[in-house]
């Protein structure tokens, strides 16, 4: 393990976040001197942004935390193209409108983690657009595309991936590289920006940045990248059988977010309160070291904790709360997450399509399938008919039906 001098890249080492660093020697310098400004790009492609955006987020954090200053990048621009990294078909292309409404909605994310102002360590919130919606198309080929090398893009994952599988690569997709590495030059110019950090997946695009850097004229730039996050068990991290995990309130409540950290495989615990919280190292070393069912108890820790950072302390306690309620004393807490429908609706419902309506499954066919298996439940009783209808006998007394989909997932159906 490397001994780094500066405090920014030494708790990275610690909590993980470390997966490439392009010259570690010279940026743990700079870093020691408060000297590094360092951006990370977010493109708008929906109206939140999802747990697999986090580690860059929390890297941003650490980055502020230990006396250097961080750019938080929206892709005003970059997501007019589409990013084709990590990707098997070509992105559906956002109308202008769209953009700007995902950028508006993605914005106050920045703000739980981030200390945005005036001052020296303060963060800054820029948008490409702002260039690169003005750059013209010749200017741009004389100025910055004579610096890339077609055979090199080629080799590019992102490129190569798409190719080797024979899936079309739109020619506005392969430009995505070069637009990339041109904010980085860019951000240079303009804020003395000297690190770009990413996911691994985006080591390629940051590299031509440097590379772009050095033959326009910037100061040295630097690379620094964290790892691609999957489970113990090999899943995504972010998704789960219900879509993406949001972090934004109004696509996924503050009791689900809390339920996806509980429901965090065992192996994963340990890595998840360093990479996901701010908890003290040592108190890290005391939660990892449960065993057995105190396990949970680290759970639960982990996901107050990491919905307190997005959600505030006051939801991610009351989430535990409603979680405790719900599993411990198999009360109805009337703060589970709540669907409404038509009143009339409701006294002549069938369970199948309750189900869909509730967000707990994805389909009828699906609702079938969990029926069969025994893995749905009405007011805790679990449903072995698949043409049972729910009525007005179902109503618990805060006139709701409790819907259950195994163990851990619930919501509450209301009249309106």
């Amino acid at each position: 393990m490397t001994a780094f001098k500066s405090d920014f890249l030494r708790v990275l080492q610690e909590r993980g976040f470390i997966h490439q660093v392009s010259d570690a020697e010279g940026l743990d310098a700079l870093a020691a001197k408060g000297e590094a400004i360092a951006y990370v790009g977010y493109d708008c492609t929906a109206p939140s942004l999802h747990i697999g955006h986090l580690l860059s987020i929390m890297m941003l954090h650490w980055f502020q935390k230990t006396g250097n200053k961080p750019i938080a990048l929206m892709g005003g621009g970059t997501t007019r193209v589409g990013d084709p990294s990590g990707r098997d078909e070509t992105r559906k292309l956002l109308t202008y409108e769209q953009i700007d409404a995902n950028k508006e909605s993605i914005k106050g994310t920045f703000s739980k983690f981030i200390r945005f102002g005036d001052g020296k360590t303060d963060a800054v919130m820029a948008d490409n657009a702002e260039w690169l919606a003005k750059l013209n198309y010749i200017e741009m080929l004389r100025d910055v595309g004579r610096h890339f090398s077609i055979n090199r893009m080629l080799t590019m994952d992102s490129v190569r991936m798409r190719l080797e599988r024979e899936q079309e690569l739109s020619f506005i997709e392969f430009n995505y590289m070069i637009l990339q590495s041109y904010d980085y030059v860019e951000l240079a110019r303009r804020y003395g920006c000297n690190l770009q950090m990413g996911g691994s997946d985006q080591w390629g695009n940051i590299v031509n940045g440097i590379d772009l850097g050095r033959r326009m004229g910037t100061h040295q730039l630097y690379a620094l990248t964290c790892p691609l996050l999957t489970t113990a068990s090999g899943a995504k991290m972010g998704k789960t059988a219900a879509g993406a995990v949001w972090l934004n309130a109004d696509l996924l409540s503050p009791y689900d977010y809390w339920q996806y950290w509980r429901n965090t495989e065992d192996a994963d615990v340990a890595r998840f309160l360093k990479l996901f919280t701010l908890l003290p190292l040592d108190e890290v070393a005391r939660l990892s070291a449960l065993q057995g069912q105190e396990i949970n108890e680290a759970k639960k820790v982990l996901a107050t904790e990491a919905t307190a950072l997005i959600h505030g302390r006051d939801n991610a306690v009351a989430a535990s709360e409603t979680a405790r309620k719900t599993f411990e004393e198999g009360a109805i807490a009337s703060d589970l997450p709540t669907v409404e429908i038509p009143q009339t609706e409701l006294a002549s419902l069938g369970v199948v399509a309750a189900f869909v309506r509730a967000g707990l499954v994805a389909s009828n066919g699906e609702a079938r399938r969990q029926i069969k298996g025994g893995g749905l439940r009405v007011n805790d009783t679990v449903v072995t008919d698949d043409k049972q209808m729910l009525t007005s006998a179902d109503l618990t007394q805060n006139g709701a039906i409790k819907l259950s989909l195994g163990k851990k997932r619930h919501v509450l159906l209301k009249g309106a």
